[in-house]
Protein backbone atom coordinates (compact mmCIF):
# COMPACT_ATOMS: atom_id res chain seq x y z
CA UNK A 1 0.00 0.00 0.00
CA UNK A 2 1.44 3.37 -0.93
CA UNK A 3 2.07 5.66 2.06
CA UNK A 4 -0.34 8.71 2.88
CA UNK A 5 2.44 11.01 3.09
CA UNK A 6 3.01 10.98 -0.68
CA UNK A 7 -0.04 12.03 -1.47
CA UNK A 8 0.50 15.18 0.15
CA UNK A 9 1.84 18.03 -0.58
CA UNK A 10 1.61 20.42 -3.98
CA UNK A 11 3.52 19.34 -6.97
CA UNK A 12 6.67 21.62 -7.47
CA UNK A 13 8.68 21.58 -10.60
CA UNK A 14 12.62 22.11 -9.39
CA UNK A 15 16.00 21.55 -11.72
CA UNK A 16 18.59 21.23 -9.08
CA UNK A 17 21.93 22.05 -10.39
CA UNK A 18 25.80 22.59 -9.46
CA UNK A 19 28.68 20.65 -7.67
CA UNK A 20 26.27 19.51 -4.75
CA UNK A 21 22.23 18.36 -4.26
CA UNK A 22 22.07 20.65 -1.19
CA UNK A 23 23.51 23.37 -3.14
CA UNK A 24 22.17 22.68 -6.28
CA UNK A 25 18.38 22.32 -4.66
CA UNK A 26 18.94 25.97 -2.56
CA UNK A 27 19.65 27.45 -5.87
CA UNK A 28 16.95 26.16 -7.45
CA UNK A 29 14.21 26.85 -4.90
CA UNK A 30 15.87 31.09 -4.79
CA UNK A 31 15.66 31.22 -8.65
CA UNK A 32 12.00 30.04 -8.32
CA UNK A 33 11.13 32.19 -5.87
CA UNK A 34 13.45 35.50 -7.24
CA UNK A 35 11.09 34.83 -10.78
CA UNK A 36 7.93 34.84 -9.02
CA UNK A 37 7.46 31.09 -9.89
CA UNK A 38 6.55 30.60 -6.17
CA UNK A 39 4.32 33.50 -4.88
CA UNK A 40 4.38 35.25 -1.66
CA UNK A 41 2.48 32.99 0.74
CA UNK A 42 3.09 29.57 -1.55
CA UNK A 43 2.96 26.54 0.71
CA UNK A 44 5.77 24.18 -0.16
CA UNK A 45 6.07 20.00 -0.30
CA UNK A 46 7.03 19.02 3.16
CA UNK A 47 10.56 17.87 3.38
CA UNK A 48 9.76 14.34 3.45
CA UNK A 49 7.25 14.64 0.31
CA UNK A 50 9.89 17.01 -1.80
CA UNK A 51 12.93 13.97 -1.20
CA UNK A 52 10.47 11.60 -2.17
CA UNK A 53 9.54 13.25 -5.36
CA UNK A 54 13.18 14.51 -6.17
CA UNK A 55 14.88 11.09 -4.60
CA UNK A 56 17.37 12.77 -2.43
CA UNK A 57 17.57 12.80 1.36
CA UNK A 58 15.00 14.04 3.79
CA UNK A 59 18.02 15.71 5.42
CA UNK A 60 19.11 17.74 2.34
CA UNK A 61 15.57 19.13 1.74
CA UNK A 62 15.43 20.25 5.10
CA UNK A 63 19.12 21.84 5.04
CA UNK A 64 17.67 23.73 2.02
CA UNK A 65 14.62 24.96 3.68
CA UNK A 66 16.87 25.98 6.85
CA UNK A 67 19.40 28.24 4.29
CA UNK A 68 16.66 30.03 2.34
CA UNK A 69 14.61 30.64 5.84
CA UNK A 70 17.83 32.08 6.94
CA UNK A 71 17.89 34.33 4.17
CA UNK A 72 14.99 34.98 3.93
CA UNK A 73 13.32 33.90 1.42
CA UNK A 74 11.07 31.53 2.92
CA UNK A 75 9.04 31.43 6.31
CA UNK A 76 9.21 28.18 8.74
CA UNK A 77 6.51 28.22 11.31
CA UNK A 78 5.66 25.21 13.58
CA UNK A 79 2.75 23.08 12.85
CA UNK A 80 2.12 25.66 9.30
CA UNK A 81 4.82 24.21 7.05
CA UNK A 82 7.14 25.92 4.95
CA UNK A 83 5.84 28.54 2.52
CA UNK A 84 7.28 31.48 0.54
CA UNK A 85 8.23 34.71 2.45
CA UNK A 86 5.42 37.32 1.83
CA UNK A 87 8.54 40.30 0.40
CA UNK A 88 8.49 42.35 -2.74
CA UNK A 89 10.53 40.40 -5.58
CA UNK A 90 12.07 41.98 -8.16
CA UNK A 91 11.96 40.44 -11.41
CA UNK A 92 15.13 39.98 -13.27
CA UNK A 93 16.70 42.57 -16.04
CA UNK A 94 14.91 42.10 -19.14
CA UNK A 95 11.77 40.23 -18.09
CA UNK A 96 8.92 41.71 -20.56
CA UNK A 97 6.56 43.34 -19.00
CA UNK A 98 2.46 42.41 -19.03
CA UNK A 99 0.81 44.36 -21.30
CA UNK A 100 -1.27 47.26 -19.92
CA UNK A 101 -5.11 46.56 -19.66
CA UNK A 102 -7.09 48.29 -22.57
CA UNK A 103 -9.27 51.10 -21.36
CA UNK A 104 -12.60 50.10 -20.56
CA UNK A 105 -15.21 52.38 -21.82
CA UNK A 106 -17.84 53.86 -19.15
CA UNK A 107 -20.63 52.42 -21.58
CA UNK A 108 -20.98 49.95 -23.87
CA UNK A 109 -23.28 50.32 -27.07
CA UNK A 110 -21.64 48.37 -29.41
CA UNK A 111 -24.14 45.59 -30.78
CA UNK A 112 -23.81 41.72 -30.15
CA UNK A 113 -23.49 40.89 -26.75
CA UNK A 114 -26.14 40.62 -23.81
CA UNK A 115 -26.68 41.74 -21.05
CA UNK A 116 -23.82 39.59 -19.08
CA UNK A 117 -25.55 40.09 -15.54
CA UNK A 118 -28.82 39.17 -15.86
CA UNK A 119 -27.81 35.28 -16.98
CA UNK A 120 -29.61 32.84 -14.98
CA UNK A 121 -26.59 31.33 -12.90
CA UNK A 122 -29.16 29.93 -10.04
CA UNK A 123 -31.14 27.98 -13.01
CA UNK A 124 -28.43 27.03 -15.12
CA UNK A 125 -26.53 25.62 -12.21
CA UNK A 126 -29.68 23.66 -10.89
CA UNK A 127 -29.88 22.18 -14.72
CA UNK A 128 -26.07 21.38 -14.47
CA UNK A 129 -26.33 19.26 -11.64
CA UNK A 130 -29.64 17.41 -12.60
CA UNK A 131 -27.99 16.96 -16.35
CA UNK A 132 -24.58 15.60 -14.53
CA UNK A 133 -26.23 13.14 -12.75
CA UNK A 134 -28.14 11.63 -14.99
CA UNK A 135 -25.79 11.69 -17.37
CA UNK A 136 -24.05 8.24 -18.36
CA UNK A 137 -20.40 7.23 -18.10
CA UNK A 138 -20.27 6.71 -21.98
CA UNK A 139 -21.10 10.65 -22.48
CA UNK A 140 -17.45 11.60 -20.58
CA UNK A 141 -16.02 10.38 -23.54
CA UNK A 142 -14.62 11.85 -26.73
CA UNK A 143 -18.40 11.75 -28.11
CA UNK A 144 -20.41 12.13 -31.38
CA UNK A 145 -18.51 14.70 -33.29
CA UNK A 146 -22.58 15.81 -34.33
CA UNK A 147 -22.88 16.62 -30.77
CA UNK A 148 -24.01 15.09 -28.02
CA UNK A 149 -28.01 13.46 -28.62
CA UNK A 150 -29.50 15.41 -25.39
CA UNK A 151 -29.08 18.19 -27.16
CA UNK A 152 -29.50 17.63 -30.52
CA UNK A 153 -32.80 16.45 -29.70
CA UNK A 154 -33.74 19.01 -27.77
CA UNK A 155 -32.62 21.54 -30.26
CA UNK A 156 -35.00 20.02 -32.81
CA UNK A 157 -37.96 19.90 -30.66
CA UNK A 158 -37.76 23.51 -29.65
CA UNK A 159 -36.55 24.86 -33.11
CA UNK A 160 -39.38 23.38 -34.52
CA UNK A 161 -41.75 24.65 -31.77
CA UNK A 162 -40.26 28.58 -31.26
CA UNK A 163 -39.16 28.58 -34.86
CA UNK A 164 -40.75 26.76 -37.38
CA UNK A 165 -37.69 24.74 -38.49
CA UNK A 166 -38.24 21.51 -40.46
CA UNK A 167 -35.68 18.52 -39.00
CA UNK A 168 -34.69 15.68 -36.90
CA UNK A 169 -31.79 15.32 -33.95
CA UNK A 170 -29.64 13.49 -37.00
CA UNK A 171 -29.49 16.66 -38.70
CA UNK A 172 -28.51 18.67 -36.10
CA UNK A 173 -24.91 19.28 -35.63
CA UNK A 174 -23.68 20.89 -32.64
CA UNK A 175 -21.31 23.90 -33.03
CA UNK A 176 -18.76 26.22 -30.93
CA UNK A 177 -20.42 29.35 -32.34
CA UNK A 178 -21.83 30.90 -35.81
CA UNK A 179 -18.54 31.38 -36.13
CA UNK A 180 -17.28 27.83 -36.20
CA UNK A 181 -20.55 26.84 -37.86
CA UNK A 182 -19.53 28.76 -40.64
CA UNK A 183 -15.95 27.27 -40.65
CA UNK A 184 -17.19 24.20 -40.68
CA UNK A 185 -20.19 25.22 -43.70
CA UNK A 186 -16.88 26.84 -45.32
CA UNK A 187 -15.03 23.23 -45.83
CA UNK A 188 -18.19 22.08 -46.93
CA UNK A 189 -19.03 24.49 -49.84
CA UNK A 190 -15.30 24.19 -50.87
CA UNK A 191 -15.88 20.57 -51.06
CA UNK A 192 -19.49 20.74 -53.48
CA UNK A 193 -17.40 22.71 -55.67
CA UNK A 194 -18.17 26.67 -54.14
CA UNK A 195 -16.07 29.77 -55.17
CA UNK A 196 -18.11 32.38 -54.41
CA UNK A 197 -20.78 32.91 -52.13
CA UNK A 198 -22.88 36.41 -51.76
CA UNK A 199 -23.64 38.39 -48.72
CA UNK A 200 -25.15 41.22 -47.60
CA UNK A 201 -24.01 44.50 -47.99
CA UNK A 202 -24.25 45.53 -44.63
CA UNK A 203 -23.16 42.52 -42.10
CA UNK A 204 -19.82 41.40 -40.10
CA UNK A 205 -16.65 41.13 -41.51
CA UNK A 206 -15.56 38.07 -39.45
CA UNK A 207 -18.26 36.01 -41.28
CA UNK A 208 -16.78 37.38 -44.34
CA UNK A 209 -13.19 36.38 -43.15
CA UNK A 210 -14.67 33.31 -42.20
CA UNK A 211 -15.42 32.38 -45.66
CA UNK A 212 -12.61 34.02 -47.37
CA UNK A 213 -9.98 31.65 -45.13
CA UNK A 214 -12.00 28.67 -46.75
CA UNK A 215 -10.86 29.91 -49.83
CA UNK A 216 -14.31 31.29 -50.95
CA UNK A 217 -14.86 34.89 -52.83
CA UNK A 218 -17.99 36.99 -51.29
CA UNK A 219 -19.86 39.20 -53.17
CA UNK A 220 -22.13 42.01 -51.50
CA UNK A 221 -26.21 42.19 -52.97
CA UNK A 222 -28.22 45.40 -52.82
CA UNK A 223 -30.32 46.23 -50.31
CA UNK A 224 -33.00 48.52 -49.93
CA UNK A 225 -36.03 49.10 -47.53
CA UNK A 226 -37.50 45.41 -48.81
CA UNK A 227 -34.67 44.41 -47.47
CA UNK A 228 -31.85 42.03 -49.25
CA UNK A 229 -32.66 41.82 -52.93
CA UNK A 230 -31.41 37.78 -54.50
CA UNK A 231 -31.08 39.21 -58.05
CA UNK A 232 -27.63 39.00 -58.00
CA UNK A 233 -27.61 35.53 -56.86
CA UNK A 234 -26.92 33.73 -59.99
CA UNK A 235 -23.55 33.60 -59.90
CA UNK A 236 -23.09 32.61 -56.34
CA UNK A 237 -23.45 28.80 -55.29
CA UNK A 238 -24.15 29.97 -51.48
CA UNK A 239 -25.37 33.32 -49.56
CA UNK A 240 -25.63 33.96 -46.58
CA UNK A 241 -28.48 35.73 -45.41
CA UNK A 242 -29.94 37.12 -41.94
CA UNK A 243 -33.59 36.74 -42.79
CA UNK A 244 -35.72 37.62 -40.01
CA UNK A 245 -33.92 40.42 -38.31
CA UNK A 246 -31.13 41.57 -41.22
CA UNK A 247 -27.92 42.49 -39.68
CA UNK A 248 -27.62 45.18 -38.71
CA UNK A 249 -30.28 47.16 -40.75
CA UNK A 250 -32.75 45.78 -38.69
CA UNK A 251 -35.41 44.85 -41.76
CA UNK A 252 -37.15 41.38 -42.03
CA UNK A 253 -36.79 39.81 -45.40
CA UNK A 254 -39.83 40.55 -47.80
CA UNK A 255 -42.10 37.80 -48.34
CA UNK A 256 -41.51 38.12 -51.80
CA UNK A 257 -37.99 37.87 -51.69
CA UNK A 258 -37.52 35.05 -49.30
CA UNK A 259 -39.31 32.75 -51.66
CA UNK A 260 -37.41 34.49 -54.51
CA UNK A 261 -34.19 33.23 -52.60
CA UNK A 262 -35.83 29.42 -52.34
CA UNK A 263 -36.64 29.58 -55.39
CA UNK A 264 -33.04 30.06 -56.23
CA UNK A 265 -31.55 27.93 -55.03
CA UNK A 266 -34.03 24.86 -56.02
CA UNK A 267 -33.29 26.21 -59.41
CA UNK A 268 -29.31 25.72 -59.36
CA UNK A 269 -29.21 23.79 -56.36
CA UNK A 270 -27.19 26.28 -53.95
CA UNK A 271 -27.42 26.71 -50.48
CA UNK A 272 -29.12 29.06 -48.39
CA UNK A 273 -26.95 29.85 -45.06
CA UNK A 274 -29.59 31.69 -42.39
CA UNK A 275 -28.17 33.52 -39.75
CA UNK A 276 -30.99 33.59 -36.84
CA UNK A 277 -28.90 35.73 -34.46
CA UNK A 278 -31.35 36.55 -32.02
CA UNK A 279 -34.97 34.38 -33.88
CA UNK A 280 -36.12 34.80 -30.05
CA UNK A 281 -36.25 38.89 -29.72
CA UNK A 282 -39.68 39.79 -31.23
CA UNK A 283 -41.38 43.34 -29.93
CA UNK A 284 -44.23 44.86 -31.76
CA UNK A 285 -45.20 41.66 -33.89
CA UNK A 286 -44.93 38.25 -34.97
CA UNK A 287 -42.04 36.23 -35.00
CA UNK A 288 -41.04 35.73 -38.48
CA UNK A 289 -40.22 32.14 -39.12
CA UNK A 290 -37.17 30.57 -39.80
CA UNK A 291 -36.36 30.73 -43.54
CA UNK A 292 -35.77 26.65 -43.60
CA UNK A 293 -39.05 25.84 -43.17
CA UNK A 294 -39.86 27.18 -46.79
CA UNK A 295 -37.33 24.51 -48.09
CA UNK A 296 -35.35 22.02 -45.58
CA UNK A 297 -33.21 20.73 -48.36
CA UNK A 298 -31.76 24.06 -49.31
CA UNK A 299 -31.53 26.17 -46.15
CA UNK A 300 -28.97 25.54 -43.37
CA UNK A 301 -30.34 27.09 -40.10
CA UNK A 302 -27.21 28.75 -37.68
CA UNK A 303 -28.62 29.89 -34.47
CA UNK A 304 -26.72 30.44 -31.12
CA UNK A 305 -26.71 30.75 -27.19
CA UNK A 306 -25.08 33.70 -27.36
CA UNK A 307 -27.41 36.48 -27.21
CA UNK A 308 -29.78 34.48 -25.74
CA UNK A 309 -27.55 33.17 -22.59
CA UNK A 310 -24.08 33.56 -22.93
CA UNK A 311 -21.32 33.98 -25.53
CA UNK A 312 -18.84 32.24 -23.90
CA UNK A 313 -21.11 28.75 -23.45
CA UNK A 314 -19.43 28.77 -27.51
CA UNK A 315 -22.47 27.01 -28.02
CA UNK A 316 -23.76 26.95 -31.26
CA UNK A 317 -25.92 24.87 -33.96
CA UNK A 318 -26.34 24.07 -37.58
CA UNK A 319 -29.87 22.19 -39.05
CA UNK A 320 -28.48 21.07 -41.90
CA UNK A 321 -30.21 19.24 -45.47
CA UNK A 322 -30.41 15.40 -45.46
CA UNK A 323 -27.44 15.83 -47.54
CA UNK A 324 -24.87 17.66 -45.55
CA UNK A 325 -25.21 16.41 -42.17
CA UNK A 326 -22.30 13.94 -42.63
CA UNK A 327 -20.52 15.60 -44.76
CA UNK A 328 -20.38 18.38 -42.28
CA UNK A 329 -19.86 16.38 -39.41
CA UNK A 330 -16.37 15.00 -41.45
CA UNK A 331 -15.77 18.26 -41.60
CA UNK A 332 -16.00 19.38 -38.03
CA UNK A 333 -13.37 16.39 -36.90
CA UNK A 334 -13.33 13.26 -35.63
CA UNK A 335 -14.55 13.83 -32.05
CA UNK A 336 -16.87 16.30 -30.23
CA UNK A 337 -15.14 19.39 -29.70
CA UNK A 338 -18.10 21.20 -27.94
CA UNK A 339 -17.79 21.28 -24.19
CA UNK A 340 -19.71 18.02 -23.37
CA UNK A 341 -20.90 18.91 -19.69
CA UNK A 342 -22.24 22.61 -21.10
CA UNK A 343 -24.05 20.68 -23.81
CA UNK A 344 -25.91 18.37 -21.37
CA UNK A 345 -26.59 21.41 -19.31
CA UNK A 346 -28.36 23.19 -22.45
CA UNK A 347 -30.52 19.91 -23.34
CA UNK A 348 -31.85 20.39 -19.53
CA UNK A 349 -32.16 23.63 -19.62
CA UNK A 350 -34.29 23.34 -23.02
CA UNK A 351 -36.13 20.54 -21.96
CA UNK A 352 -37.51 21.74 -18.15
CA UNK A 353 -38.43 24.34 -19.76
CA UNK A 354 -35.87 27.11 -17.98
CA UNK A 355 -34.97 28.21 -21.27
CA UNK A 356 -38.15 29.62 -22.33
CA UNK A 357 -38.65 31.27 -18.73
CA UNK A 358 -35.15 33.28 -19.22
CA UNK A 359 -36.04 34.29 -22.69
CA UNK A 360 -39.33 35.47 -22.16
CA UNK A 361 -38.17 37.68 -18.73
CA UNK A 362 -35.11 38.60 -21.09
CA UNK A 363 -37.39 39.63 -23.53
CA UNK A 364 -39.43 42.20 -21.31
CA UNK A 365 -36.24 43.73 -20.35
CA UNK A 366 -35.02 44.26 -23.23
CA UNK A 367 -38.16 45.80 -24.42
CA UNK A 368 -38.24 48.47 -21.52
CA UNK A 369 -34.88 49.29 -22.63
CA UNK A 370 -35.74 49.84 -26.28
CA UNK A 371 -38.38 51.88 -24.97
CA UNK A 372 -36.28 54.10 -22.85
CA UNK A 373 -33.87 54.62 -25.96
CA UNK A 374 -36.65 55.48 -28.32
CA UNK A 375 -38.03 57.98 -25.56
CA UNK A 376 -35.01 59.64 -24.88
CA UNK A 377 -34.20 59.88 -28.49
CA UNK A 378 -37.45 61.66 -29.46
CA UNK A 379 -36.92 64.37 -26.31
CA UNK A 380 -33.12 65.09 -27.39
CA UNK A 381 -32.35 64.43 -30.74
CA UNK A 382 -36.05 64.50 -32.46
CA UNK A 383 -34.53 64.97 -35.58
CA UNK A 384 -32.52 61.77 -35.10
CA UNK A 385 -34.74 58.86 -36.88
CA UNK A 386 -34.85 55.27 -35.40
CA UNK A 387 -35.69 52.45 -37.05
CA UNK A 388 -34.82 48.14 -36.63
CA UNK A 389 -36.49 48.62 -33.51
CA UNK A 390 -39.16 45.94 -33.34
CA UNK A 391 -37.24 42.91 -32.66
CA UNK A 392 -33.48 42.18 -31.86
CA UNK A 393 -31.02 43.99 -29.54
CA UNK A 394 -30.26 47.20 -31.16
CA UNK A 395 -31.45 50.29 -33.36
CA UNK A 396 -30.29 51.98 -36.17
CA UNK A 397 -30.17 55.65 -35.75
CA UNK A 398 -29.65 58.45 -38.14
CA UNK A 399 -26.96 61.39 -38.25
CA UNK A 400 -26.90 64.21 -40.65
CA UNK A 401 -25.51 63.30 -43.52
CA UNK A 402 -21.38 63.57 -43.46
CA UNK A 403 -21.91 63.82 -39.26
CA UNK A 404 -20.98 60.13 -38.42
CA UNK A 405 -17.32 60.18 -37.68
CA UNK A 406 -17.76 63.05 -35.52
CA UNK A 407 -20.23 61.90 -33.82
CA UNK A 408 -18.08 58.47 -32.87
CA UNK A 409 -15.47 60.85 -31.70
CA UNK A 410 -17.42 62.58 -29.41
CA UNK A 411 -18.73 59.37 -28.17
CA UNK A 412 -14.95 58.37 -27.61
CA UNK A 413 -14.48 61.69 -25.49
CA UNK A 414 -17.51 60.69 -23.53
CA UNK A 415 -16.21 57.46 -22.86
CA UNK A 416 -18.93 55.77 -24.67
CA UNK A 417 -18.26 52.56 -26.96
CA UNK A 418 -20.28 52.74 -30.07
CA UNK A 419 -19.82 51.60 -33.63
CA UNK A 420 -21.15 53.64 -37.06
CA UNK A 421 -23.53 51.82 -40.11
CA UNK A 422 -20.26 52.35 -42.15
CA UNK A 423 -18.19 49.99 -39.94
CA UNK A 424 -20.68 47.19 -41.03
CA UNK A 425 -20.59 47.98 -44.87
CA UNK A 426 -19.03 45.80 -47.47
CA UNK A 427 -16.09 47.21 -48.77
CA UNK A 428 -17.42 46.49 -51.97
CA UNK A 429 -21.08 47.26 -51.95
CA UNK A 430 -22.91 49.44 -53.73
CA UNK A 431 -25.07 50.46 -51.72
CA UNK A 432 -25.84 54.23 -50.93
CA UNK A 433 -23.89 55.65 -48.29
CA UNK A 434 -26.02 56.12 -44.79
CA UNK A 435 -24.61 58.13 -41.53
CA UNK A 436 -25.76 56.04 -39.08
CA UNK A 437 -25.25 55.07 -35.61
CA UNK A 438 -25.85 50.60 -34.65
CA UNK A 439 -27.00 51.30 -30.81
CA UNK A 440 -26.52 48.08 -29.01
CA UNK A 441 -28.87 48.13 -25.88
CA UNK A 442 -28.31 44.65 -24.46
CA UNK A 443 -24.83 45.02 -23.09
CA UNK A 444 -25.53 47.61 -20.11
CA UNK A 445 -26.64 46.01 -17.23
CA UNK A 446 -29.67 47.45 -15.84
CA UNK A 447 -28.31 50.01 -13.37
CA UNK A 448 -26.01 51.66 -16.14
CA UNK A 449 -28.99 51.87 -18.64
CA UNK A 450 -30.00 55.32 -17.73
CA UNK A 451 -26.57 56.49 -17.46
CA UNK A 452 -25.56 55.17 -20.88
CA UNK A 453 -28.65 56.80 -22.60
CA UNK A 454 -27.84 60.05 -21.02
CA UNK A 455 -24.06 59.69 -22.63
CA UNK A 456 -25.24 59.01 -25.92
CA UNK A 457 -27.74 61.98 -26.19
CA UNK A 458 -24.83 64.27 -25.24
CA UNK A 459 -23.05 63.29 -28.39
CA UNK A 460 -26.39 63.54 -31.36
CA UNK A 461 -25.83 66.49 -33.34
Amino acid sequence: MAKSWATLGVDLHLEPTGPGVRRGLTDALREAVRGGRLAPGTRLPSSRVLAADLGVARNTVAEAYADLVAEGWLTARQGSGTSVADRAVVPPTGTARAPRERHRPAYDLRPGTPDLASFPRAEWLKAARRALTAAPNEALGYGDPRGRVELRTALAGYLARARGVRTDPGHVLVVAGFAHGLQVLGKVLRARGVHTVAVESYGLDEHEKQLTAAGLRTVPLPFDRLGTDPDGLNDAGAVLLTPAHQFPMGVPLHRDRRAAVVDWARRTGGLVLEDDYDGEFRYDRQPVGALQGLDPDHVVHLGTASKSLAPALRLGWAVLPPGLAEQAARAKGGIDTCGVLDQLTLAEFLTSGAYDRHVRSARLRYRRRRDALVTALAEHAPEAHVTGIAAGLHAVVSLPPGTEQSVLQAAAWQGLALYGLSYFRHESARTAVLDALVVGYGTPPDHAWAGALNALCRVLP
